[in-house]
């Protein structure tokens, strides 16, 4: 049912009204290459805003050929002519969201402002249509006496909700209320998304004396001059993005700069030409009164009511709990870092723009171990083979790269993923490197979810994105130990759309409760520690040298080095989403005094004026994880369970992988998450689990 709100989801969708010709419209026509994918080499910015009017036109035709159905109410007429109407428009706004995300332009912000309040009225008109409700309602009311198999019990179920949940029981003022809501939040969500791109590349620092690169590796070097090369400015330049930014922190012996570079990423969107401090009250007043129509107290308690947690009192109960578990050994973390820190030359508290740094070299030289050591053995075609043979081990799964598949940017790769039997299961595109049409982070989403229509089954797209050092002019594209685990991260979002089994789209793949979906991503990481692992594909680029088992025992020494100061930050995030999403009112004051006030009890390090993580925070104001950041340290006890099994029972071993893949990768949404939990452990998670991976217990 997700095209149905698909405006909800994606926080996206639009006005505006065109007369322009729709011939020959690559996002209109069944694209002539063998998968069916996206014509990416034909597709123009101008087509984006004549195909989706010609696409809400049609699917409005085919909502009303349900709706004025003279025949009773079944199945068939209504639940499943409602999954497949508007197929059209769900292609094309998962193409052009995508890309709004991944490879963007002024022209495409300026669609997505124009098209948001026309796909928001689209979206309503079908939630908040009386008598498609009703057709829908007696099917539900009379459930019990139909001979529905599993999986048309659950889209019945979700069907009913997805109506329920976003006003159709309203009367006819609240309704109206309720559309310029989601029409308000839509653009509301825009706004913020894009002041944090043009905030993130509207700061450079450009270093022309070498004086002020002390400290840092040849290879950040390098990739500073790059980017002054590309930007046609002398010496080296230093930007907000993770690949840059990230490095600059923990190296930089200039303590003035790294300060301003601290500030400056923590300050994006306060104040100035890309401030989102009204954005966010305006979002979150606008998310408090949808919940509040809707019947509840507060955002929170309508977002969580159908996750696994349930309520905001089990969310908050725990991170609480967590946070109590995890502050000693936060605490710990900063007090050893300060005193190493004074021991060698610090004088006076660490601040936030030191701990990177400080803690970098603590780490050196407590392992002997840094990303300098490490990076040479991950260079990126290499990993790129191990997560590949990694799938092919637990999976079947094989990949070929397909260079005749169109893809939208000429860094982007497209692969074929075929099983054991050679049955075509996905195509995977990859997006590696960061530019200034790139969101900041790592994401896996899909321009096609896999599902069966009119008895043909249709194979995911998938696509997975990062932002990762990019080649130099004299080495490869190098990854840091975090990046190869950030890859590892997303392939399991991969797998879990390339696995997908089902007959409905809106069911299958990650379209799952949100504090379960990053059960398959954050299990994955746990192969980065597995010296079996490492040491088939880890080789030294320029020797070939095989990983030395002395740096994958500091790798694993040092696993859990910061673990209590990582979790407490990751709580924190989730502390932060929370205070906003369970506010009963909008909060008035200062959004920095806010967020402080709410952190206060898990302080770590000093608070800063004039910085906080809200603004910037995308997570939870333009993406999907509004009262869902809980979801990351959630996930991580399920995985930390999960993985018990793997290592009881071998890393690579089949009859594991395989129940992993039956019971949770193909399944989706067809059943309830802790079901599913239980179907492939045998039992409920045990926290236990994450405390005594993380050397907390």
């Amino acid at each position: 049912m997700k095209h149905l709100i698909y405006t909800a989801i994606l926080s996206v969708l639009l006005f505006s009204s065109c007369n322009m010709n729709n011939d020959n419209n690559p996002l209109l026509e069944q694209s002539i290459n063998p998968f069916g994918a996206p014509a990416f080499d034909k597709i123009k910015t101008e087509d984006y805003k004549p195909a989706f009017l010609a696409a809400i036109d049609s699917a409005k035709v085919e909502i009303n050929a349900i709706t004025t159905n003279e025949e009773a109410p079944t199945f068939e007429n209504t639940i499943e002519a409602l999954q497949y109407a508007g197929r059209d428009l769900t292609s094309i706004g998962s193409i052009f969201f995508n890309l709004l995300e991944s490879c963007t332009n002024e022209q495409m912000q300026q669609i997505a402002e124009e098209i948001s309040p026309l796909m928001t009225e689209y979206s309503m008109s079908i939630i908040l249509n009386p008598d498609l409700f009703k057709r829908v309602k007696s099917i539900y009311d009379n459930r019990a006496g139909l001979s529905l198999n599993q999986e048309q019990s659950k889209l019945l179920e979700e069907t009913y909700k997805s109506f329920a949940d976003n006003g159709a029981n309203l009367n006819d003022e609240d309704k109206a209320k309720y559309a310029k809501i989601q029409e308000d939040l839509s653009l509301a969500s825009l706004k913020f998304g894009k002041n944090v791109l043009s905030a993130t590349n509207a700061f450079t620092i450009n270093i022309t004396d070498e004086n002020d690169l002390a400290g840092l590796p040849q290879y950040v070097k390098e990739m500073g001059m790059a980017d002054a090369k590309q930007r046609n400015k002398e010496g080296y330049v230093f930007t907000l993005e993770a690949p840059s930014y990230g490095p600059f922190m923990k190296y930089s012996e200039n303590r003035p700069v790294r300060e301003k570079m601290w500030k400056a990423y923590n300050s994006r969107c306060i104040g100035g030409e890309f401030d989102n401090t009204e954005t966010i009250r305006q979002i979150v007043d606008l998310r408090l009164q949808e919940a509040i129509i809707l019947g509840y107290k507060d955002y929170a308690e309508y977002a969580i009511k159908d996750r696994m947690a349930k309520t905001p009192e089990t969310v908050n109960s725990f991170i609480a709990n967590l946070m109590e578990k995890s502050l000693p050994f936060a605490k710990r973390d900063v007090s050893e870092v300060q005193q190493y820190a004074n021991e060698n030359g610090f004088e006076g508290q660490l601040m936030p723009w030191d701990f990177s740094y400080w803690s970098e070299k603590y780490q050196e030289e407590k392992f002997y171990l840094n990303e300098e050591l490490l990076k040479p053995y991950f260079e990126l075609s290499s990993v790129q083979g191990a997560i590949f043979d990694l799938a092919n081990r637990l999976y079947g799964l094989n990949f070929k790269e397909n260079k005749d598949i169109p893809v939208y940017h000429p860094d982007v790769k497209a692969f074929e993923v075929t099983d054991k039997d050679g049955r075509f299961m996905a195509l995977l595109y990859i997006d590696y490197f960061p530019r200034e049409s790139k969101r900041g982070g790592a994401w896996m989403t899909s321009f096609r979810e896999q599902g069966v229509y009119k008895g043909v089954e249709e194979r995911p797209f998938v696509s997975l994105v990062t932002n990762f050092t990019k080649p130099t002019e004299k080495d490869p594209s190098l990854l840091t130990f975090d990046e190869f685990t950030t890859i590892l991260h997303e392939f399991g979002h991969a797998l879990h759309g390339m696995l997908a089994e089902g007959t409905y789209s809106t069911l299958t793949g990650t379209n799952v409760p949100r504090d379960f979906v990053e059960l398959p991503s954050q299990i994955m990481e746990n192969w980065a520690y597995e010296p079996e692992y490492l040491q088939s594909f880890a080789k030294h680029y320029q020797t070939g040298e095989v990983i030395p088992q002395e740096l994958i025992d500091k790798i694993i020494a040092a696993k859990n080095y910061l673990a209590g100061y990582g979790s407490v930050r990751q709580l924190q995030f989730g502390t932060i989403d929370m205070a906003w999403h369970t506010a009963t009112s909008v909060p008035t004051g200062s959004i920095v005094e806010y967020e402080h006030n709410s952190l206060q009890p898990s302080a770590i390090m000093p608070f800063i004026d004039s910085t906080a993580t809200a603004p910037a925070f995308t997570h939870i104001f333009s993406g999907g994880y509004a009262a869902g950041y809980y979801s990351y340290k959630w996930a991580e006890v399920l995985e930390a369970d999960a993985f018990a099994l793997f290592k009881e029972k071998g890393i690579f071993n089949k009859e594991v992988a395989e129940s992993f893949r039956k019971n949770i990768l193909s399944r989706g949404g067809i059943e309830d998450a802790d079901v599913l939990y239980r179907n492939f452990r045998g039992r409920d998670p045990q926290v236990d689990a994450l405390l005594e991976k993380l050397g907390m217990k």
